[in-house]
């Protein structure tokens, strides 16, 4: 069974744990070429980080910058930093009572699959809400989790997911919205997407939620689908 190293990083500016997904997959990047020409292997590492950021704004390379509403000058007043990334997708919010988990895996480890990993990510969530008698689901075409439309709220999402890989290592993640201040997604298109909400497990039950008890459970789902062991560091 593979071994996944935990990090919890608690809040961190978006640039800190950018620079340190990097700095993590050039290490896991470099043992794996070694490998290739050792006669002793090397055990591969693998990390999973959990984090909350202030709030910011990130842009995947398919984004459009038409999808933040809010000029330069206005992201500063509003104190709400923005990146441009190398992740799939659009434009997302991240900010406090948001759980961000960025696996760093090298998937020669697990398979060799994007759309199995990205499943994967949407199924520990979709696991974990149901601890809460919440129903996640996925809709066709479009990733992350969803809560589907009722007579009183339409589709509204409430896990993103944006991902990229490199030799098969992977880097970003998801966004997983537990006391999440919604405020902010009104000043963007969500994902680019117009006819679509969002929400958080906080406003779905109406009460607060911890969110170390989700992602101790977030933890033991992951673990289950990929078939790894955490480990704290």
């Amino acid at each position: 069974m593979q071994q996944v190293i935990l990090k919890n990083l608690g809040e961190v500016s978006y640039q800190t744990a950018w620079d340190l997904q990097q700095e993590l997959m050039a290490e896991v990047i470099a043992i794996k070429r070694a490998n290739r020409d050792a006669a002793v292997q090397t055990t591969q590492r693998h990390y999973f980080l959990y984090c909350e950021h202030p709030h910011v704004y990130t842009l995947g390379r398919s984004g459009s910058m038409d999808n933040l509403l809010l000029s330069e000058s206005e992201l500063s007043d509003k104190g709400i930093e923005f990146y441009k990334i190398n992740r799939g997708g659009d434009i997302t919010y991240h900010g406090p009572g948001q759980i961000v988990g960025y696996p760093i895996l090298d998937l020669d480890c697990f398979f060799t699959d994007i759309h199995r990993f990205v499943r994967y990510i949407e199924e520990a969530v979709i696991r974990t809400l149901a601890e809460y008698d919440v129903k996640g689901e996925r809709l066709e075409g479009l990733s992350g989790v969803w809560l589907k439309a009722n007579e009183n709220q339409p589709d509204r999402k409430i896990c993103a997911i944006g991902i990229h890989l490199s030799r098969w290592v992977t880097m970003h993640g998801f966004a997983f919205n537990i006391q999440t201040d919604l405020e902010y997604f009104k000043y963007i298109v969500p994902c680019g997407i117009t006819n679509k909400a969002v929400t958080s497990l906080e406003m779905e039950l109406g009460k607060a939620v911890d969110l170390g008890e989700v992602s101790t459970k977030l933890n033991q789902h992951f673990s289950e689908l990929f078939e790894f062991e955490l480990t704290s560091c």
